[in-house]
């Protein structure tokens, strides 16, 4: 068992999988410069070459098609994407191309493509540099979605979606590099599109995805200490395919759920996890479906309105209190998640 950063996590599933298999090459924006994209390509250029880890222009469409290319050519590429903000530009080859492909031959041709993208707040970046995303991807059929949130799924899932013959999108939260946690390479779990339970309770649920998982277990402590209430916290890990098993045999436990998505609300990933419970979970729910993401307006860049765009730990907290009709406790003796201290932004 070893004691390894998101980011370390990534990079060693990575370089396994390239030393196991001499098909697959890293490549995208900065893939190879000194800050080897928050340090998950580390390595990557001294031992396998240029040949098998490169940079590119900054051309994200025409970049995607390459990497399109290259799978059907018999590679196995990782594309990495800077800012998933710009896989806009390569919306085409993804959602024409990319996704359909296999469809279009009818099985007989597998696209073995991954692309990594990097989320998340950082350093006020803005409405161009802020988005998630993960809905606009997974609505594509034929495109597998995950987002790790724990070191050892950044491990497992970044090997799952290099071995998988369809190809996948993954969406690395810039925060979560630096969290840290235990790992044991030697007990891999190829689980990709399975939820998991990352804390167990018996009195509301939230599924929360990728960095708003930090949040939920942050706002499940403050719960239990203050309201002496006992949150279940579930992480769906994969958004296409979608695990509803786990999820909503939680939420007929708890009879309480509420979503707390890393993205806006309206249109999102939270709305169809909230429709797909309430078809299986009806009769068990004691209250509606609540839903937590970004305020629906762009992304403003001033700290103090950041601030107010992004849900936290506290907005859990007060989520849960008025669905349990609890009392609103004071909270000023918390103190929020912010790694504006370690962020070396943009890159």
């Amino acid at each position: 068992m070893n004691m390894l950063s998101y980011c370390e996590a990534v990079n060693l599933a990575i370089t396994e999988e390239m030393e196991a298999d001499p098909k697959i090459f890293v490549f995208g924006i900065g893939v190879p410069d000194h800050k080897r994209i928050f340090g998950s390509t580390n390595g990557l250029l001294e031992r396998f070459g240029k040949d098998r880890c490169f940079d590119t222009p900054i051309a994200e469409d025409s970049m995607t098609g390459f990497a399109l290319g290259a799978a059907l050519a018999g590679f196995k590429p990782i594309h990495i994407h800077i800012r998933v903000d710009f896989l806009l530009l390569a919306l085409n080859q993804i959602g024409n191309l990319i996704s359909s492909f296999c469809y279009g031959t009818a099985g007989k041709i597998s696209v073995p493509l991954v692309i990594r993208a990097v989320i998340g707040r950082g350093w006020g970046q803005g409405y161009q540099h802020s988005k998630s995303l993960h809905s606009t991807f997974a609505h594509f059929p034929g495109l597998k979605v995950v987002a790790p949130t724990t070191v050892a799924d950044a491990y497992h899932l970044t090997r799952s979606a290099i071995q998988d013959p369809n190809p996948v999108l993954m969406l690395e939260h810039r925060w979560l590099y630096w969290q840290t946690g235990e790992l044991n390479p030697s007990n891999y779990d190829k689980n990709l599109g399975v939820s998991r339970i990352l804390r167990h309770g018996n009195d509301l649920t939230v599924i929360a995805t990728s960095w708003m998982n930090i949040e939920a277990l942050q706002a499940a402590s403050i719960l239990e200490e203050l309201h002496g209430v006992h949150i279940e916290v579930v992480d769906p890990r994969t958004f296409s395919p979608m695990d509803f098993s786990i999820m909503a045999d939680s939420v007929r436990r708890t009879g309480h759920c509420v979503v707390a998505d890393n993205d806006w609300v309206f249109c999102g990933l939270s709305a169809e996890i909230a429709a797909g419970l309430s078809e299986r979970c009806f009769s068990a729910l004691k209250s509606p479906i609540e839903r937590i993401g970004f305020l629906h307006v762009p992304c403003p860049t001033a700290r103090h309105l950041e601030d107010e765009f992004y849900p936290n730990a506290f907005s859990i907290v007060r989520a849960v209190e008025r669905k349990l009709l609890l009392p609103h406790r004071d909270l000023d003796m918390y103190k929020l998640y912010s790694h504006e201290n370690k962020f070396k932004g943009p890159f």
